[in-house]
Order: structure tokens, then C-alpha cells, then sequence
């Protein structure tokens, strides 16, 4: 079983930022990819951010790209979430997620575990 905990989330203004992290725990977490999604009220979760075994391929969902940054540590089995530039629109529940297989992906239907979600709040 692997077990994630996220942390970081808050409330921010407009342009602002803020850093997620997730603690990874249960298996060798060098071995995977991770990723990053979230969820808002009524909607199904969305892919955001994902990164290699080795974080040295990463993946953005085109909303995110060229203000969200994830990059991960496998030493002490974290990633993170770098997000700038916020915008009202990226409120949400932020959730770190594993996949089942070892391989980058952005369906959210290929993540089976699951952190408990931080949430993210971008004022206008």
C-alpha cells in the first residue's frame, strides 16, 4: 500500500504563489512516476503535472504550462508542485497521485493512489 501526504495549500491573491509538496511512503517510490491532479466541485479530477521515475521528463497540462513547475526528490521520496502566477481559475483540491505502472500518464483514471488533497485558493 502506498500512502501520500500533501501539504502546502492555501489561500493567495492573483499573480501569486505557492509550493506543494507530497511525501511518499510504501513502496520504492524511484521506481514511478508521479503526478499531480485536481478536482473542483462538481467536476471530475484533471491531470495537471507529471514527472518521471527519474524527474528528468515532465508533463503539463496546457492550462498550468509555463507557470506550474513539479520536480521531485527520491531521497527523501518527495515531489512538488511549484505553481506561479496564479490564477482564480486554478482553485481547487490538489491531490498527489501514483500510478499504477512505472510510466508517466495524464488520465486520471490510470492513478490508484491517492493523497488526502490540499486546497488551493486564488483570490481576485
Amino acid at each position: 500500500q502506498v500512502q501520500l501526504v500533501e501539504s502546502g495549500g492555501g489561500l493567495v491573491q492573483t499573480g501569486g504563489s505557492l509550493r506543494l509538496s507530497c511525501v511518499a511512503s510504501g513502496r520504492t517510490f524511484s521506481n514511478y512516476a508521479m503526478g499531480w491532479l485536481r478536482q473542483t466541485p462538481g467536476k471530475e479530477r484533471e491531470f495537471v503535472a507529471s514527472i518521471n521515475w527519474s524527474g528528468t521528463s515532465t508533463d503539463y497540462a496546457d492550462s498550468v504550462k509555463g507557470r506550474f513547475t513539479i520536480d521531485r526528490n527520491n531521497a527523501v521520496s518527495t515531489v512538488s508542485l511549484q505553481m506561479n502566477s496564479l490564477k482564480p481559475e486554478d482553485t481547487a483540491l490538489y491531490f498527489c497521485a501514483a500510478p499504477r505502472t512505472t510510466y508517466m500518464t495524464t488520465n486520471p483514471n490510470d492513478y490508484i493512489y491517492w493523497g488526502q488533497g490540499t486546497q488551493v485558493t486564488v483570490s481576485s
